[in-house]
């Protein structure tokens, strides 16, 4: 499948797009699943819950969301290939992260989750047909093909490994 063009929000999708670079969903899924297989799990624990700057998030409540977003984009693709109607308003990710208790879980238990997490959206994106990859998915400020969500969820995971590798695994010198 092609990117294409995209009618509403084209700069998230571009951003998207960017992130996960000319290939395909099925790459990106196995390249994103790699990534998380090479985790350093000895050294985000030695970076524990420290944050580059006071308010950020720790290395566990970036995993715990992205854990959250991706069965909350899981369940939007879902709603759109079954054909099932509108889904809800958007969530409030900070809300999300407050109430989470990641900081109370090891590392370990975060990267297994997200591991399994992972691993089933791969499934249900594989269940898809052509026809529902290429169903026109209109919500928030969105419209974009299904197969895009998938890119999303990969493109959220590059996106905060970045940021933890350029903001957190810093503290760990």
């Amino acid at each position: 499948m092609k990117n294409q063009e995209v009618k509403k929000n084209p700069e998230f999708l571009e951003y998207v797009f960017k992130l996960n670079g000319d290939i395909q969903l099925t790459e990106a899924f196995k390249s994103s699943l790699k990534e998380i297989d090479e985790i350093d799990i000895e050294q985000f624990n030695r970076i524990g819950l420290k944050t580059y700057e006071k308010g950020k998030w720790t290395i566990h409540k970036i995993l715990q969301h992205l854990i959250d977003w991706e069965r909350i984009w899981c369940f939007r693709a879902i709603i759109f290939a079954r054909a099932e109607g509108t889904i809800p308003d958007a969530h409030d990710q900070e809300i999300m992260a407050k109430n989470s208790n990641a900081d109370e879980r090891s590392i370990e238990q975060l990267i297994n989750e997200l591991r399994t997490v992972r691993q089933s959206t791969i499934l249900l994106f594989a269940s898809f047909n052509e026809k529902m990859l290429q169903t026109n998915c209109v919500f928030f400020e969105y419209e974009m093909p299904l197969y895009t969500i998938g890119l999303t969820i990969t493109a959220h995971q590059i996106h905060h490994f970045n940021v933890i590798k350029e903001r957190y695994i810093p503290l760990d010198m």
